[in-house]
């Protein structure tokens, strides 16, 4: 009898975890279709100080031969030279925007604002400010941005696998890609640098390949261009100065960690995963968001004020001067 009760004990333990595994609903430990929008790196991701993401933490991927041997790899270094080039740029930036806006808004006068313009130029347009202030902040900028999406798309394909895994469809029926999603913010980020190098092209580089410098192009070649080729001058500064002022808000917002998530309120719902977002966080978020749209929108409006409202409407330039705004403009096909 002895034995017989000390069979039927792990008999029945047995039995009992049987029938509580009949409750549990079978899942796979591991789905990569279902992971794969938790974990793809994202085109601006930031979860800390240290430009780390959870799955780089557990796995060290981030890591990249010879940059480093404590996980601080690739990723840590690109985003601190995106961070802080953007930190260089706001001064040329700000000197810049106060002489194109905010002193033409002040004197309502395009030649009483070209005095201002000259003496600053000796600021952040000489042989040594130029590259420190300008060019290699806008160079270091760009360059990072491009080289942290290549990564985390080079990093998403190893984690869950060679070309032959994206080339087919998730499991929910939506085509995989290893590329990382674009953000508003990065999007932004492309497309200012589309106006901003056009900018570039006609106020500094054509100048001096055509004049050999660019002493004689100020805020009256910018208004001889309004009134001579008003339709894609219009276009390019209203292009310039809207997305300008939203990608720099945004991207100062998110490296003070001021940017609101948007996803599960405004953002639409992933076809793989649905994010749900209390009352109070998406109030919360809300008006996060408000308020940083809300600056993006006061720095476009101070950055027009003076530069739509004052030099675009200052009229053509006559005499020698004009002839040679005609010549540059004529250069660039227009």
């Amino acid at each position: 009898m002895a034995d017989t009760g000390g069979a039927s004990a792990p008999d029945s333990w047995r039995d009992s975890q049987a029938i509580s595994l009949h409750h549990i609903d079978p899942a796979p430990i591991e789905s990569p279709a279902a992971e794969r929008d938790d974990l793809l790196l994202p085109d601006d991701v930031i979860d800390d100080e240290e430009g780390y993401t959870p799955k780089d933490r557990r796995s060290g991927t981030a890591a990249a031969p010879g940059l480093s041997g404590t996980g601080r790899g690739a990723i840590y270094y690109l985003t601190r030279i995106q961070k802080y080039s953007s930190y260089a740029m706001s001064l040329f930036t700000t000197l810049h925007i106060s002489n194109v806006s905010l002193i033409p808004a002040a004197t309502r006068s395009v030649d009483a604002s070209e005095t201002y313009l000259l003496m600053t130029r000796e600021i952040y347009q000489t042989s040594i400010s130029e590259p420190l202030l300008v060019i290699l902040p806008f160079v270091a900028h760009v360059g990072s941005g491009v080289a942290l999406r290549l990564l985390r798309r080079a990093q998403n394909v190893r984690r869950y696998g060679g070309a032959g895994l994206w080339a087919g469809q998730g499991s929910h029926g939506h085509t995989a890609s290893p590329w990382p999603e674009m953000s508003y913010i990065s999007i932004s980020g492309y497309a200012f640098t589309i106006f901003y190098s056009g900018h570039v092209l006609m106020n500094r580089l054509l100048p001096l390949a055509v004049e050999g410098d660019s002493s004689n192009v100020g805020l009256a070649y910018i208004a001889h261009g309004f009134a001579k080729h008003p339709a894609v001058s219009w276009l390019a500064y209203i292009g310039l100065i809207g997305i300008g002022a939203g990608h720099m808000v945004w991207g100062t917002a998110k490296w003070l960690g001021l940017a609101p998530s948007t996803r599960g309120w405004l953002k639409p719902r992933n076809k793989t995963v649905s994010v749900v977002v209390d009352r109070k966080t998406r109030r919360q978020r809300r008006r996060r968001w408000l308020s940083v749209q809300g600056t993006a929108v006061v720095v476009a409006v101070l950055w027009a004020v003076g530069g739509l409202g004052v030099v675009a409407r200052g009229g053509p330039t006559s005499g020698w001067l004009g002839a040679l705004y005609d010549n540059l403009y004529a250069k660039a096909g227009l």
